[in-house]
């Protein structure tokens, strides 16, 4: 049987708005450590932070879980990803000698952002749910509700052809940080945590960037632009994301301080 999927957490230092982002308490743990636990908890599979620097490597392995170093200076998460994945196949012996094994094992990848320290288990599942055959990539979606939020390119939109009526799930044709598509309607906001077959991304990390990717400022658009199928599933509402700080002092009102 294929083994089951292998969530890699990418992680560093190099974030301008909140320095040190990883490594910031809330509530008594560095947010990596956080973020570690929520996906252990989602009883998933295997969980492996990717962390750019020893401070971040250190915090994990203190806390009982498993990380891989992986160079700082990859230019994205996906790139850090995959670095990890190739250690951890050497490192843990992830996959048998056999050709047979080295096949089945570890097919999805999950791809999960460090700065989501309430992340809820149904989100891992429904992503997971999504890779069924055919499905190169998956991500999630939740309905924008903040009129506010359809305007701000901060907001990437999804626009989405979905499978029936209940717009649950769906195949991905295109991401902008534009309020789109035009008309009457749902928009849907796009949440930035993807699973891959292996395969899938090893490609992808070695396809060069896309004009759509550089103009739009959106990695997704990479694996759109080179054919790829991306599977979505709609989750009831966006989690929590620490990106400032005042999302710091939120997350730490809502799991203590």
């Amino acid at each position: 049987m294929p083994a089951p999927p292998l969530i890699i957490i990418p992680a560093r230092m190099a974030a301008s708005r909140l320095p040190n982002k990883p490594l910031l308490d809330i509530g008594g743990l560095p947010m990596i450590v956080r973020v570690w636990q929520q996906a252990v908890a989602a009883d998933i599979g295997q969980v492996f932070v990717a962390a750019g620097e020893q401070a971040i490597y250190d915090a994990i392995s203190q806390a009982g879980g498993q990380a891989i170093m992986t160079d700082p200076n990859l230019p994205s998460g996906s790139d850090r990803v995959y670095q990890a994945i190739l250690a951890t196949e050497s490192q843990y012996k992830l996959k048998s000698d056999s050709q047979q094994d080295k096949q089945q094992a570890h097919d999805i990848i999950i791809n999960l952002q460090g700065d989501l320290p309430i992340l809820p288990a149904n989100a891992l599942h429904a992503l997971v749910a999504c890779m069924t055959d055919g499905v190169e990539m998956a991500t999630l979606v939740a309905q924008i509700t903040d009129p506010e939020q359809r305007d701000d390119p901060n907001c990437v939109k999804a626009i989405i052809s979905w499978d029936d009526e209940t717009n649950r799930t769906g195949r991905a044709l295109y991401f902008t940080r534009l309020p789109a598509p035009y008309g009457e309607g749902a928009f849907y906001q796009h949440i930035g945590i993807y699973a891959y077959r292996r395969a899938t991304l090893a490609r992808f990390v070695g396809l060069p960037v896309s004009a759509l990717e550089r103009r739009e400022r959106l990695e997704q658009l990479r694996a759109l632009e080179a054919g790829m199928h991306i599977q979505v599933a709609r989750i009831d509402e966006v989690p929590f994301a620490v990106d400032t700080p005042a999302d710091l002092e939120k997350a730490r009102q809502l799991l203590g301080s």
